[in-house]
């Protein structure tokens, strides 16, 4: 049975600065009126507001999620936005765990998670048959959040697992034989279609395709699709595309709207309505060991992610999203792009 301790997560507490509830004579000074004509009083009232939707909570899915984050094109944001859902679920209640698949090990360090070659790691779970559960560890700064790390082993573990019974579906039997309760489970996969994203593939029952709002936008997405389709068709017939996310969209400029149109044009109703800005404090975050969500709550790439969390789940129960009701407007104000900062 799942456990509500967590809904509010470690985020409930307002932003640093002056609290609303002071008392006394010093009440005009220590609450300013509200600075919405600044970009400042924008990101200070919209940090406020997040921070409060994060703690609402959000209807759970009735068994867990499996979703895969897979682009073969390098430099995409999957990892990126892998760990910022994450943990924008988690934040919102949910019990979310990380599967890092990247030899690089990205999502770990992201998360603040220890990596280094002697600790018990994904690969061990892949080539050894560990048990999933001894190499889980819990995120620090997110409650909720887990993560099952990536260490520099597994850049040999595409040519171990070739001759291993089984090599397709190992991650599959892993995550099968995990008992811990489960919201969601992303996965985090190389910019590759090797065995690795294959093994991805067959474990998931949902693909999360993260998009750059940038030229070439579209190319080499036709042979992830074909790969889709072949594991669909011959090892994992629940397989499917399920989101397309936008990320590094900048407002200022034309081409990212004209990337945004085509993608939605190709694939409709998967694309997110909510999209990722370019952002200087996303790519800043994972040298401090954090997610954007913990690092800047009030940024607009924090902001973002919260929202596309919220429509991804709302979206796997069945409930319509209603943009209207999203307090994000951060992804499509170009005053709040982050790119020049």
């Amino acid at each position: 049975m799942r456990s509500d301790a967590n809904i509010a997560g470690p985020m409930t507490d307002p932003v640093p600065g002056p609290r609303t509830e002071s008392t006394g004579a010093d009440v005009s000074r220590e609450t300013p009126p509200p600075m919405d004509d600044t970009p400042i009083g924008r990101a200070a009232q919209l940090a406020v507001e997040a921070l409060g939707r994060a703690g609402e909570g959000l209807p759970r899915p009735e068994q867990t999620r499996v979703i895969v984050v897979a682009n073969q094109k390098g430099g995409v944001g999957k990892t990126t936005t892998t760990v910022n859902l994450a943990a924008s679920l988690a934040l919102h209640g949910a019990r979310v765990l990380v599967i890092d698949l990247d030899p690089q090990g990205n999502a770990s360090t992201a998360l603040g998670i220890d990596h280094h070659a002697e600790v018990p790691s994904i690969y061990d779970v892949l080539v050894e048959s560990r048990p999933l559960s001894e190499v889980v560890q819990p995120v620090p700064d997110v409650e909720g959040l887990f993560c099952a790390p990536a260490t520099i082993d597994l850049a040999g573990a595409e040519i171990e697992l070739v001759s291993l019974v089984a090599r397709e579906s190992r991650l599959e039997r892993a995550i099968q034989a995990y008992e811990q309760p489960l919201d969601y489970i992303l996965i985090d996969c190389p910019p590759s279609l090797g065995l690795l994203t294959v093994n991805a593939l067959v474990a998931g029952q949902e693909v999360l395709i993260p998009i750059q709002c940038e030229y070439y936008a579209l190319e080499g997405l036709g042979q992830l699709l074909r790969n889709v389709d072949l594991v669909r068709g011959h090892l994992n017939p629940t397989l499917h595309v399920s989101t397309i996310l936008l990320t590094m969209y900048d407002g200022r400029t034309r081409l990212a709207s004209q990337v945004a149109d085509e993608v939605r044009s190709h694939f409709g109703e998967e694309v997110l309505r909510t999209s990722i800005p370019r952002s200087v404090r996303i790519s800043e975050a994972p040298s401090y060991g954090q997610t954007v969500l913990t690092y800047d709550p009030g940024s607009s790439g924090a902001l973002s992610y919260l929202e596309a969390a919220r429509e991804i789940a709302l979206r796997g129960v069945g409930v319509n999203y209603d943009p209207a009701q999203a307090h994000i407007g951060a992804q499509n104000d170009p005053s709040m792009v982050e790119g020049i900062q």
